[in-house]
């Protein structure tokens, strides 16, 4: 990683694509652990049917995965400082190729939720390392580091589920089994290609992420994402019981989807960024998505106009995630991966209570209501953030000086 020409003229002359190859490596993963978030969700009808399963039950599989992954995250420097960045990610890696391989060869719908559980510890592992991996090895500063890993991020998410698709109209099994197969390549990848990087001077303590979300700033980014993550699951978890496709067809809507996210996350979400500011940016797009969840509980017995929205949506939560991880990563004094992991706790939770609560509206009521709350939730978000913008007004300037 050494060389002869200073770092600030390596900064000038990079740009968000000309990054070392050790930042090529863990995005290469990342793409790979990315799509294993979108890759199972063409077969939950699939695995409902075969395992004669409610949506709720079958939503564990969100909750067990974005529970584990978030109480997880308060470990993850503590861990990783004391492992170091490399093996870490390798670790991470291991559990996910474990747990995904088991759930793809279980027989009971409790297992294969048990079995998400150990895999969102590996995630945890690897999401939290990952993110400030790229931020920390990246020659091109912060921002342009974020809209790296964010591209990762859409490629993974887009092409999850298309390969989930053709996958699970084979068998519900064989999409869990792919991402083991992958994140075995991704392993031996990150094993072979990615180098040792220094552990840090101090390790980290277990209470750093607690004590991170005294700050203002990073606090209320969290309880954002914690509200807006309820918009997202429903999205992610419950839409696919009222499209009305098979597996394939869910793969093709969910991959438009991806790749609107991946588009606009990359291209657009910067240029919105400078020309508006973060927190402006954020609310309008946020309330943007609300509307769209709002179509959708309008339209929940009309499957064109539900297929319609979520790809739409794609849009806004592309240039939303790239907008708040770029602001978090500057929205406290502290460590990088510790911010990202005090944040990651905060909105995981409601990444794990949304999936299962949207089944249960939707059993309870109708169709129509998990969407309507999730419009609800995010809209308080918008409203939380326009409450709380006073604690991130210094935001753009300190992503600009990075």
């Amino acid at each position: 990683m050494s060389s002869s020409v200073p770092y600030e003229e390596i900064r000038k002359r990079s740009g968000t694509f000309t990054q070392p190859l050790a930042v090529w490596a863990v995005a290469f993963a990342c793409v790979i652990s990315f799509m294993g978030i979108g890759l199972v969700d063409p077969i939950l009808p699939a695995i409902a049917k075969k395992m004669q399963a409610t949506p709720s039950q079958v939503s564990l599989l969100f909750t067990s995965y974005n529970l584990v992954t978030g109480v997880a995250m308060l470990i993850t420097g503590f861990v990783s400082s004391r492992l170091g960045t490399k093996w870490t990610l390798i670790a991470g890696i291991f559990l996910i190729i474990v747990f995904a391989g088991l759930a793809g060869g279980s027989d009971t719908i409790n297992a294969i939720v048990w079995l998400r559980g150990g895999w969102g510890l590996g995630n945890s592992l690897f999401l939290a390392t990952a993110l400030s991996a790229i931020v920390g090895l990246s020659a091109s500063g912060t921002a342009q580091a974020i809209i790296f890993y964010e591209a990762a991020l859409g490629l993974g998410i887009a092409v999850g589920p298309l390969l989930g698709g053709e996958l699970g109209s084979i068998s519900w099994r064989w999409p869990f089994f792919g991402v083991s197969t992958l994140m075995g390549v991704a392993f031996l990848f990150l094993l072979f290609i990615m180098p040792n990087v220094a552990k840090p001077n101090k390790p980290i303590k277990l209470s750093a992420p607690f004590k991170a979300l005294a700050y203002p700033g990073l606090l209320t980014l969290g309880i954002v994402a914690f509200l807006y993550n309820f918009g997202f699951f429903t999205l992610m978890a419950y839409s696919p019981y009222v499209m009305e496709l098979d597996e394939r067809g869910l793969g093709y809507v969910f991959f438009g989807w991806g790749l609107l996210l991946a588009i606009t996350s990359v291209f657009v979400a910067p240029k919105l960024q400078k020309r508006f500011g973060s927190v402006a940016s954020i609310l309008v797009v946020l309330s943007a998505f609300a509307v769209i969840l709002l179509a959708m509980g309008i339209g929940a017995y009309t499957p064109a106009i539900v297929v319609g929205c979520v790809v739409l949506s794609g849009m806004f939560l592309g240039i939303n995630n790239t907008l708040i991880t770029t602001a978090v990563m500057e929205s406290a004094p502290v460590e990088r991966s510790v911010a990202s992991a005090a944040y990651s706790f905060v909105r995981f939770m409601g990444g794990a209570v949304s999936p299962w609560l949207a089944g249960k509206l939707a059993e309870w009521f109708s169709p129509r209501v998990p969407f309507v709350f999730g419009a609800v939730m995010v809209l308080l978000g918008v409203l939380f953030l326009a409450a709380r913008r006073s604690h991130l007004s210094g935001i753009d300037s300190a992503i600009s000086h990075h």
